[in-house]
């Protein structure tokens, strides 16, 4: 019933969490909106895809979401990333999306490439890689990522990165994961 008053003539309109929290998804409601995300921007806004982003990749890849926070909550997911091991070693990022409320707080993207590579490099990488939308470059540039060459990507351009992972220390959050696993 609230939410159909409106005390002052109009709709109030929708407040963003100031606090965001990235780490590996696990909960159901959490890999629901990972690829729901997923799909919206890089299927139906940005139009890479037609239905789906979903490759041979998400078979072993480790999702990572962004979560806005009320009140030290996890409130919905407003941002996303996936990382995956090719070789011992070397990893990539890729399928970084933030949604578009929350693209202009800078925030949200910083948090996901953090914990994409701190993560990574807890699991063992010794490389990590990334292919950037070429609009996008300059953003991971400032993220301690260096390009490396041009390579198309569903025929738009794209930068192959490189993470300096020294950047980015190993996550003990990640740490603590892994020995879990390991011991599962």
């Amino acid at each position: 019933m609230l939410d159909r008053v409106h005390p002052w003539g109009r709709a109030l309109s929708r407040q963003l969490a100031s606090e965001v929290v990235a780490r590996v998804a696990t909960e159901k409601w959490e890999l629901d909106a990972y690829y729901r995300i997923r799909r919206a921007i890089f299927a139906e806004e940005q139009g890479v895809f037609e239905a789906s982003d979903v490759d041979e990749h998400d078979a072993h890849a480790t999702p990572i979401v962004a979560t806005s926070q009320i009140a030290g909550m996890p409130d919905e997911v407003v941002g996303v990333v996936r990382i995956y091991e090719t070789e011992p070693g070397t990893w990539y990022g890729g399928r970084l999306g933030v949604c578009c409320e929350y693209r202009r707080r800078g925030a949200v993207g910083a948090a996901l490439i953090v914990t994409a590579c701190s993560t990574a490099h807890a699991w063992g990488c010794r490389r990590f890689f990334a292919t950037v939308q070429a609009r996008n470059v300059r953003y991971f540039e400032h993220h301690h990522f260096r390009a490396l060459e041009t390579i198309s990507v569903r025929g738009r351009e794209h930068a192959l990165m490189q993470a300096d992972l020294e950047a980015f220390p190993p996550c003990a959050r990640a740490l603590a994961l892994a020995e879990a696993r390991r011991v599962a």
